[in-house]
Formats: structure tokens, C-alpha cells, sequence
């Protein structure tokens, strides 16, 4: 069976419509390559010569006609096999060179390797380039590197992947005639080693050292003219046209684009930073606000549980926990013989703590202060957290005897006695002396309520000494579990009204028993909701960061259109070139987050010592914002990282 031919084309067209008209570049062109030739491409400008290479090269597609490579049809495939083909099959030196600026003459070499997914990349871009009288440029940039130097990195890199067929464009057009010479000793040297060589030129002095000269007039094949005869060779003719398995990129063509990302970044640091200073805002402002929230809600939750749990709240007269009812105490009212009977019943209560309240004036020598008093039981420290840190609190038999001993909190006793210890001290509440025995923790406010600002007497001693009620205000009931709360709810209500006979028309201003646990949870998720609306507040100035993301990378798109053309000529298909952009948004968009994290901390500790309030940092908001940061990255990024990956090969390279 005849071997096929390296490349068969037949009737290769290329219209170009411009609105009403059409221009037709290629006007039916036929050709065969057989493997290990040296062709020479001439024609004047305008003719079509380099539109057929770039044909030839699977860098254009044309408008109609056949192209075979080996006898398979190759101008129906997926985008991922053709990137494949120009990886494995195609070597391109083209007449700009097309070397990367941001890359040493060793990664340039190398790039090629990235998309074929080649081994040992630096050892052998090393060698190529020691082979092309290199090697001891190997870490210059192309603009420490003459032109005749930038041709041979370029010739170097067309080799890295071993190609059936070198494409040289206008190799020389740039070049003095000394360089031009060595480029074209290199052109032949590669052709004796097997390696097809078609080259485009106008020049007949570079055309004739090619052994076949096709001559391009008007789009059509003027002349085929044969230098010196083709003698075949033997040599494998299978090429691989299978898309590259598996979703996602290997780990070296991975690194490959975050780097190239972070020299892109570092490239432009002042745009770079403006574009992140949006996102830094952004999740800066998230950091403070979620930690300003959270500390808000620990506080409120502390100071809750200073309430004490599992608690219900017996008062007289209606009490709506949203609306208006009647004032305490207005047709009902509750005696001790009531808070007997609630304690009684051990199958829900545990234990019960009755309160009176009032406002007196404390005084103590020169220093004197308002404050609110309150009468209660001695089960008071431990229905309210609130066991003295200094001192002690009153027994049972000084509430018995009705003696007059106070329980100050910290408020009362800055404000009375500064820096001196008040315990032992005579105080006077409303011109009655009384003597301090204990100091209450502190508990700081409630709303526009100084939890620390109180005095604690015996209920006896402040209902018959000190405030003269003859009725309680207030009862604290401690159910014996939260979940019986529901229950001791109902019987408590059923049975004060079963104790006082109220009828039916006085229900509604009778009784009222709060569930303290239901009020928590109230203010706990309203807490929440206000930490999140905070939170969403902020992330609104995220999106904004993500939009200057998003025009940067349009921009960052156009200004390397050529770069995106070159990686797709030598091999990069639309899957590697999104995800390249998509990392280098999301590497933008993640740094901004990560200096958005510091300066959110920062800033939220700023505002606790200035401010003095509870901020918390949670793991939880310092995780969702920096994900949330790359996400806007990824989001933000991806249209014009589908952009760049949209771009047709030859439109990117010949991008101005």
C-alpha cells in the first residue's frame, strides 16, 4: 500500500467578506507535500502565499476545499485536536520572532512543552538551544538578545516538540545578510535531518536554498518549480488526532499559567494594585463588618445569659412582647402566698426568685448617685449568674429579719467610692442606712439600661423598709428543663388566674408569662440578620472590585492578543488559554482578599480599642471572604477569559 503524503490539499479557497462584496484571497489551490521536503513559498504581496501557509499550518481554516495531513481530513476537527496537531506535528518561526518579553530565552524554548505535556522541559530547551549556539544565553530575555539570536530562539522553540514540519515565515525579513545566512544554514541543516521545511518569502536569493519553489500569483499556483529531486525516505507517517483526555490541566501546565499570571501582575505593578485595591476594600469591609456583627451578638448573647436559662417571667397586668398592653400591676396583683404555690409544683419549676424595683438616692459621704434598687430573693445569684466576685451575698435569715444589706454593682461602686474597697462601708438609700457586703460581677449595659448600675437588698427589707410595696412585681420562674418551659408556661398562667378569680372580661389584663428562651432567640437572630445585612452592605464593594477586574482583564486581553495567537500556534487549545486568564483574574482577585483579610482584621481591632467594642474574627468570615473574593475573580474574569480563548490563532497574530 502507498505511504499518503505528509500534506494533500486540493481546491483551497479563502473568501474574505467585506459587507456586500467578498475577496477572494486563495482561488482554488492544489498541493502535495511528500514527507522531508524543503519548499520556498514566493509570491508578491497580496498574492495569498502567506494565507496558504497559514492554511497549511492549521493556524486559518479555509472557505472550501479538502487538506489532508498523512490521508486524514484534518479541517473537521475539534478545537482541542488541532491545538494538538500544531503541538505535536508543527513547528512556526515566524518573521517577528514572537518571543515572549516576561520569559528568559530557556522558557520561551520550553513554552511548547507546556501544551504537549513534554517532560524534562528545561533540559531540553537547553540542549535546542546549545544546538542553535546558545548556550550561554539561556537566562537573557529577548531584548538582551539581538535579532539573529531572537530567529535561532525561535527556531529552537519550533524543534522543542520534535514536529514532522518546520513553518517558516519571512525567517529572514528582519535580518541583516550575515544573520539571514545563518538562519537559512540552520532551515537545511533541520531539512537533512528528516524535517519537512516550507518557508514564505519574496526573496529569490533565500528562496533557492529550498529544493522545490512554488510560485503564488493572484491567488492561484503560477509555478512548481523543482530544484533538486525528492528522494523519499522512510519514516513513520502516524499522527495522533485524539482530543487530550480529562477535564483538567496537568499540574506542570498549572504552574505554568500561574506564573505566567504573576509576571503579568508584577509586569504592571501599579495597575495591578489600583485593580486590587477594589477587591481589597471589598473584603476588608466584610472582615470589619462580620467581625463588628459577631461581636455585637456575643455581647448581646452574653448578657442575655446573664439572665440566667430555661426562665420564665411572671408579671401582673398584660404584657405584649410586640404591642400595647396594660401597665403592670393595673387589676391584678401577686403575693407571696403565689409564689408558694408556683414553687410547689416540682414537676416544672425548679426554683423561683420574686422581685420589687424601684429608684433611690445613694449616698456615701460626699458622692451621691441615682440608681435603680431591687428586692429579691436569695436564689437571685443563682437564677442570674450573678454570684458576688468580692464579698458575699444576703441569707435567708437577713431577708427573714429584714436587714438592711446591700449588693452593689460595679457601677455603684466607681461612682460611691472610686478606688477605695466598699465592702463593710454605710451606704444611704433614700436617707436609710445600709451596709455593703458583696459586689455583683460586672454585666455591662442593656440597650440604654446600666445592667451595673443597681443595688440588690433583701425583697423583705425593701418592700416593708425601703420602698413600702405591699405587692410583687416581678417573678422569676426557673423551669426544671427547657423543655418543659412550654408547659410551665400555660400551668403557671392557669393557675394565677385560677388563684385570683379573674373573670373572663379581665383576661387580657391579668397575667402575663414571657419565655425568656423564646426572647433570646429573638434577639439572637435579629443579630444575625443585622451581621448579614452588614455583610452584604460590604460585599456590594466587592462586586465593584470585581467589576474593575473584569474591565482589566478586557484590557490585559487586548494588549497580549499576539501572546494568546502564539500559545494557540504552538499548541495551546481554548481550554488552556480561559483557564490561563481565569487564573491570572483569580490570582488578582485572591491577593486583593488576602490583603483585604489583614486590613479587615486590622481594622476591626482599630475599632475595639478605640471604640471599646466586642469584635470577633471568625474563622468562618476570614474563609468566606476569601472565597468569595476568588469567586468574584472567576466570575468577573470569565468573560474575558472565554474572549481571549474565542480568538482565532491568525487573527491574534496579526493583531496590531
Amino acid at each position: 500500500m502507498n505511504k499518503p503524503p505528509l500534506v494533500e490539499i486540493k481546491g483551497i479557497k479563502k473568501i474574505y467578506s467585506l459587507g456586500e462584496t467578498e475577496l477572494v484571497i486563495l482561488k482554488g489551490i492544489d498541493l502535495t507535500v511528500e514527507e522531508g521536503e524543503f519548499i520556498a513559498i514566493m509570491g508578491p504581496s497580496g498574492s495569498g502565499k502567506s494565507t496558504l501557509m497559514h492554511i497549511l499550518g492549521l493556524l486559518d481554516r479555509p472557505s472550501a476545499g479538502e487538506y489532508k495531513i498523512y490521508g486524514h481530513d484534518v479541517l473537521n476537527l475539534q478545537d482541542s485536536q488541532t491545538a494538538q496537531l500544531r503541538s505535536k506535528l508543527i513547528g512556526f518561526v515566524f518573521q517577528q520572532f514572537n518571543l515572549l518579553s516576561r520569559m528568559t530565552a530557556r522558557d520561551n524554548v520550553a513554552l511548547p512543552l507546556i501544551y504537549s505535556r513534554g517532560a524534562s522541559r528545561s533540559e531540553r530547551a537547553e540542549k535546542l538551544l546549545a544546538d542553535v549556539g546558545l548556550g550561554d544565553r539561556m537566562d537573557h530575555r529577548p531584548t538582551q538578545l539581538s535579532g539573529g539570536q531572537q530567529q535561532r530562539v525561535a527556531i529552537a522553540r519550533s524543534l522543542v516538540n520534535n514536529p514532522k514540519i518546520v513553518f517558516a515565515d519571512e525567517p529572514t525579513g528582519n535580518l541583516a545578510s550575515a544573520q539571514a545566512d545563518e538562519v537559512m544554514h540552520m532551515l537545511r541543516d533541520l531539512n537533512k535531518k528528516g524535517i519537512t521545511v516550507i518557508l514564505v518569502t519574496h526573496e529569490p536569493d533565500i528562496a533557492h536554498w529550498a529544493d522545490r519553489i512554488i510560485h503564488i500569483k493572484d491567488g492561484q499556483l503560477f509555478s512548481d518549480e523543482i530544484l533538486k529531486p525528492h528522494v523519499p525516505r522512510e519514516t513513520a507517517s502516524h499522527v495522533s488526532i485524539k482530543p487530550k483526555g480529562g477535564f483538567f490541566l496537568p499540574p506542570a501546565e498549572l504552574a505554568e499559567h500561574f506564573a505566567s499570571a504573576v509576571r503579568s501582575i508584577l509586569s504592571n505593578k501599579m495597575r495591578s494594585a489600583l485593580t486590587m485595591l477594589g477587591v481589597i476594600i471589598g473584603v476588608s469591609a466584610i472582615i470589619a463588618m462580620l467581625a463588628i456583627g459577631a461581636g455585637a451578638q456575643k455581647d448581646i448573647e452574653a448578657k442575655l445569659a446573664s439572665l440566667g436559662s430555661n426562665q420564665l417571667m411572671l408579671r401582673s397586668g398584660a404584657r405584649h412582647f410586640r404591642g400595647v398592653g396594660g401597665g403592670a400591676g393595673s387589676i391584678t396583683r401577686i403575693t407571696f402566698d403565689d409564689v408558694k404555690a408556683i414553687e410547689a409544683n416540682k414537676q416544672f419549676v425548679k426554683q423561683v426568685d420574686p422581685n420589687v424595683s424601684g429608684s433611690v438616692q445613694a449616698v456615701y459621704g460626699n458622692k451621691n448617685a441615682n440608681t435603680s434598687i431591687t428586692g429579691t430573693s436569695v436564689n437571685y445569684p443563682s437564677m442570674k449568674n450573678a454570684q458576688p466576685v468580692y464579698g458575699r451575698f444576703f441569707t435567708e435569715t437577713e431577708n427573714v429579719n429584714m436587714e438592711r444589706v446591700a449588693v452593689i454593682g460595679q457601677t455603684v461602686a466607681t461612682n460611691l467610692f472610686g478606688t477605695e474597697n466598699p465592702l463593710g462601708k454605710t451606704i444611704k438609700l433614700n436617707r436609710k442606712n445600709f451596709r455593703v457586703i458583696g459586689i455583683l460581677p460586672l454585666k455591662g449595659a442593656m440597650g440604654p439600661q446600666d445592667s451595673d448600675d443597681v443595688v440588690i437588698i433583701p425583697i423583705n427589707t425593701a418592700m416593708k423598709r425601703l420602698l413600702g410595696n405591699k405587692y410583687i412585681s416581678t417573678v422569676w420562674i426557673e423551669g426544671v428543663s427547657a423543655e418543659v418551659l412550654n408547659d410551665a408556661q400555660d400551668y403557671i398562667l392557669e393557675l394565677m388566674l385560677k388563684r385570683h378569680r379573674v373573670p373572663d372580661n379581665m383576661l387580657d389584663n391579668s397575667y402575663s408569662v414571657t419565655n425568656m428562651a423564646e426572647f433570646q432567640a429573638v434577639m439572637s437572630s435579629t443579630t444575625k440578620t443585622f451581621s448579614m445585612l452588614l455583610g452584604i452592605i460590604a460585599g456590594i464593594s466587592l462586586l465593584v472590585g470585581g467589576i474593575g477586574i473584569m474591565n482589566i482583564m478586557l484590557v490585559s486581553v487586548s494588549e497580549r492578543t499576539r501572546e494568546i495567537g502564539l500559545r494557540k500556534a504552538i499548541g495551546a487549545d481554548a481550554k488552556a488559554i480561559l483557564t490561563q486568564f481565569l487564573i491570572e483574574a483569580s490570582v488578582l482577585s485572591l491577593g486583593g482578599g488576602l490583603l483585604g483579610v489583614a486590613l479587615g482584621a486590622g481594622s476591626a481591632l482599630v475599632v475595639s480599642k478605640a471604640a471599646g467594642w466586642l469584635v470577633v474574627v471568625s474563622v468562618f468570615s476570614i474563609v468566606m471572604a476569601t472565597g468569595f473574593s476568588a469567586a468574584v475573580g472567576i466570575i468577573f474574569g470569565f468573560w474575558p477569559a472565554k474572549k481571549a480563548s474565542d480568538l482565532s490563532p491568525i487573527e491574534a497574530l496579526r493583531y496590531e
